[in-house]
């Protein structure tokens, strides 16, 4: 018999439906696969079983009524937390307690989901890691930010997690820890009670093991309806399906091609001839906007620049509290002058709007996620890849596990789509999923699920 902690969402929700399971049992589960797998894998940063019981036994007094009714969610540790502290990956913020929900994290308990814990996440969300390791191999990185969610959704913690992503925090933690991650299209999902780190990059993001699981949170996470006037025009206006046919895919090496090892560049090439074997599917590959492969520098010159201003009163008041890393990038940042900040914004806006119009040509690009499978250790530095481009551009990307390392690590290859095609991005990838198209490396393979 399946343990219920193996349940994805989705397949939680049918049995919930047909009172095959009710939310105590599942959340018991994912208790004791968590007491279990927690010892080594540290994923969370602050968890109380009893709270997450409570949630539970309170949902299994009423018919289920959201499509989360019951699935337990880890929550990274920079989201407000009504009932759990909120530390930011930081000793500067130790203890702190807001005294209510993150938006997106409301959405998903209005949902039916179970609040479950909150998962660690790197210092302020930047680089300095917390303590997760790679549930693959401890000897692995899990990546950095949000680390803790893919690392909890990858040991079969949780079915689900919330991220965040203003570099490439989401999708690199997924590739590396062999989970589906998404970054939706910038503005999309509520950033209210959510640390900030730049105005225009922080998304709000998603980790579970399957396509579908991503779907159900986000569409009860995001904003709707005519009060929100670019996302109702641009997502709710539009059909959840691509109607092209063939669909046409560009696939794309980008500015980190060079860095991605050979194994790993003969893997995602693998894949975009397979697509192109397929009678739907129209491959080819494409070149980028030129602007883009400025993207690294552009994207450090903004990013280090408000890193400076909104964690100045840290920096200042507790330095010994704070990384060399963190600290250094709050320097760089102290040296960009503000003229050069808004031209910085103003290239983002006109990269955007490159990658908009390279869209008329395409459906969907396809690329490497990482550059390799995960940097040994917990120090392990990333290597040059895409994923920033697409933060910079505000497009929907999807990390879809894939691959295995010749060391049998996990590593993705990413989806992207045009801004506001989410639907159809998470429509797709969910039919090639289920007609055999794509086969991913399950969890289920994960040493901390055995």
């Amino acid at each position: 018999m399946t343990d219920p902690c193996d349940l994805t969402a989705t397949e939680a929700a049918a049995q919930f439906a047909k009172g095959e399971i009710c939310a105590v049992e599942l959340c018991e589960s994912c208790i004791a696969q968590t007491e279990r797998r927690e010892p080594w894998v540290r994923a969370f940063a602050h968890f109380d079983p009893e709270l997450a019981l409570r949630q539970a036994r309170a949902l299994d007094k009423k018919a289920p009524q959201g499509p989360l009714h019951g699935v337990p969610f880890g929550v990274k540790d920079i989201f407000n937390t009504l009932d759990l502290p909120t530390e930011m990956g930081s000793p500067v913020w130790r203890g702190f307690t807001p005294g209510n929900d993150a938006r997106a994290v409301a959405h998903l308990k209005w949902a039916g989901g179970v609040m479950f814990g909150k998962t660690v996440t790197a210092e302020f969300a930047v680089h300095h890691p917390g303590p997760t390791r790679n549930p693959w191999n401890p000897d692995y990185s899990p990546g950095t930010s949000s680390s803790g969610s893919a690392a909890a959704v990858a040991a079969r913690m949780v079915p689900l997690a919330l991220g965040t992503q203003t570099a490439g925090s989401t999708i690199r933690p997924a590739s590396y820890c062999g989970v589906y991650g998404f970054k939706p299209t910038f503005g999309v999902v509520p950033r209210t009670g959510v640390l900030k780190t730049l105005d225009t990059l922080d998304h709000v993001c998603f980790l579970a093991r399957c396509p579908e699981d991503i779907l159900l949170a986000f569409e009860a996470a995001r904003v709707r309806g005519p009060n929100h006037p670019y996302v109702h025009k641009g997502l709710d206006g539009r059909a959840k399906q691509f109607r092209t046919k063939p669909i046409r895919v560009a696939f794309v090496k980008g500015p980190g091609w060079e860095c991605a090892e050979r194994y790993a560049q003969e893997a995602v090439m693998g894949l975009a001839n397979l697509l192109g074997h397929r009678p739907e599917m129209r491959v080819a590959e494409a070149l980028l906007p030129s602007e883009c492969y400025q993207a690294h520098d552009l994207h450090e010159a903004i990013y280090t620049k408000a890193l400076s201003y909104y964690f100045k009163e840290e920096v200042e008041a507790h330095p010994d509290l704070i990384s060399p890393t963190f600290l250094d990038m709050a320097e760089r940042g102290r040296r960009v002058s503000p003229g050069a900040y808004r031209a910085g914004l103003g290239k983002q806006r006109a990269l955007a709007k490159k990658l908009d119009d390279f869209f008329a040509d395409y459906d969907i690009i396809v690329n490497l996620s990482t550059a390799r499978e995960a940097p040994l250790g917990l120090d392990g530095q990333d290597v040059k890849d895409n994923c920033l481009i697409w933060t910079l551009c505000h497009a929907p990307a999807l990390n879809v596990p894939l691959f295995r390392a010749p060391s049998g690590m996990p590593f993705g290859a990413q989806f992207v789509a045009k801004r506001y095609d989410d639907l159809k991005l998470l429509n797709l990838v969910s039919a090639m999923r289920g007609c055999g198209l794509i086969q991913e490396w399950e969890g289920l393979s994960c040493p901390a699920t055995r």
